[in-house]
């Protein structure tokens, strides 16, 4: 049987465009304000779940990892987000966690594909917390006659998340610095 050729999709969006899905993000994170951060990662994880068994097309379910990867980093008892670093990422889940965002996620064929586009914007603006994150699992997670011993791992969090806040404040830096004309996406 010969395969089903294949269609490739792309669109852009605009400073419109992006301007309204920042106004959906921040009007999610208003509505989590009485959920716990746990029903909000819960949500998020029921997402993941549910998109996983859907038979979501491949670009819903390469973004879906994403959300798993936020979802495991604030879970993630020896990475220990916290504070703000922790509520930026909350922030974003929330989204996620609303069954009923910007296309119903029940709608078969579609209901996923507002969620890989925001998906793909979080994963933009989170891009320092997932590599600082991504860096600490390759750390932590070594061979066993290389694994580091608790005060190592507690040592390079420590280093990596410095990391992190350091690169994010030189990217607001620099978006202070261009012009604006700039381009760049900011969500919060």
């Amino acid at each position: 049987m010969p395969e089903e050729p294949t269609i490739k999709v792309s669109f852009e969006l605009t400073k419109r465009d992006i301007k309204y899905f920042r106004k959906r993000l921040k009007q999610s994170r208003e509505n989590r304000t009485n959920d716990s951060d746990a029903e909000v990662i819960q949500g998020a994880a029921d997402l993941v779940e549910e998109a996983g068994g859907a038979h979501s097309p491949e670009f819903v379910r390469t973004r879906i990892e994403v959300l798993k990867q936020l979802i495991e980093m604030v879970r993630d008892e020896q990475w220990r987000l916290e504070g703000r670093d922790r509520a930026r990422v909350l922030d974003a889940l929330a989204y996620f966690a609303d069954p009923d965002d910007l296309i119903p996620d029940r709608i078969p064929g579609i209901g996923y594909i507002d969620d890989a586009i925001m998906v793909e914007l979080v994963a933009r603006e989170l891009k320092h917390e997932i590599k600082s994150y991504e860096d600490f699992c390759t750390f932590r997670n070594q061979p066993k006659s290389r694994r580091p011993d608790d005060d190592k791992i507690e040592t390079k969090r420590q280093s990596l998340q410095r990391r992190m806040r350091r690169r994010r404040r030189s990217d607001l830096e620099r978006m202070r610095t261009k012009s604006s004309k700039s381009t760049s996406l900011r969500l919060w």
